[in-house]
């Protein structure tokens, strides 16, 4: 309870995650005893893996891992899946483990012979909202149910304080003037300067103004360029509206 209760308290603590992941990972390595940890952030612009110890997985051996996650349970289940805690033993036998390209390729080389997985929301990046997911390796025994239920009850206070430290982003919308708003959803659409300044009963180099402006808010130096920009905020501003 000493090694759960430290984990607790340091995520309470926490104000930043880079300085918080450094000191977390060895904590929960004690709190859930394993011989190695992986911590694997996915965002919408892909996966970002780390480990305990760092050498853990050569490049190689990662690019095996992903070929074969498709086929592996315990990765579905953390991706796809609801994320709850639970041990390779739960879904799948020493047989078919050992069987596996995931086994052969990419666990059996470091002694994972034993997983705990879960997977939990932490938060927003710039693209939209992330997800966690954190697998303990062991190599002598499995997992207890102890275990599990320890990885449960941190599960819920990582996420929690994970959400706190990446919060949803500010509405860019907030940043510019309604006009320049209005512009730009109909640069998104597809509208010529011409267009938008009939629409809006300005002239054309009305909108064009607005348009430079507006560049250098959404800090991009195109049409093209600022319409994707815009149409991707777009989207994230219903996302986050969708949990508020």
């Amino acid at each position: 309870m000493r090694r759960i209760c430290a984990v607790i308290d340091l995520l309470l603590d926490a104000d930043e995650e880079e300085t918080l992941l450094p000191v977390l990972h060895p904590l929960l390595l004690r709190a859930l005893p394993g011989d190695s940890l992986t911590w694997a952030v996915r965002t919408p612009a892909g996966r970002h893996p780390v480990h305990l110890p760092r050498d853990l997985l050569d490049a190689e051996a990662l690019a095996a891992f992903y070929r074969h996650a498709g086929s592996d349970p315990l990765f579905v289940h953390t991706n796809t899946g609801p994320g709850v805690p639970l041990r390779r033993s739960d879904l799948q036998s020493r047989t078919e483990f050992h069987r596996s390209g995931t086994y052969a390729e990419a666990l059996r080389p470091i002694g994972a012979e034993y997983q705990l997985a879960t997977a939990f929301p932490a938060g927003w990046a710039a693209g939209g909202r992330r997800t966690v997911c954190l697998v303990v390796h062991r190599s002598a025994s499995d997992f207890a149910d102890a275990d599990l239920e320890t990885a449960l009850l941190l599960r819920t206070r990582l996420s929690h304080a994970l959400g706190r430290l990446a919060p949803p982003p500010v509405p860019l919308r907030s940043a510019l003037t309604v006009r320049e708003a209005a512009v730009l959803d109909l640069l998104a659409e597809g509208l010529t300067d011409r267009q938008i300044g009939r629409r809006l009963a300005v002239s054309a180099r009305t909108v064009d103004k607005h348009l430079e402006h507006a560049y250098a808010k959404l800090q991009v130096h195109s049409r093209v360029a600022a319409a994707a920009r815009w149409r991707g905020q777009n989207a994230l501003d219903q996302q986050v509206k969708s949990i508020r």
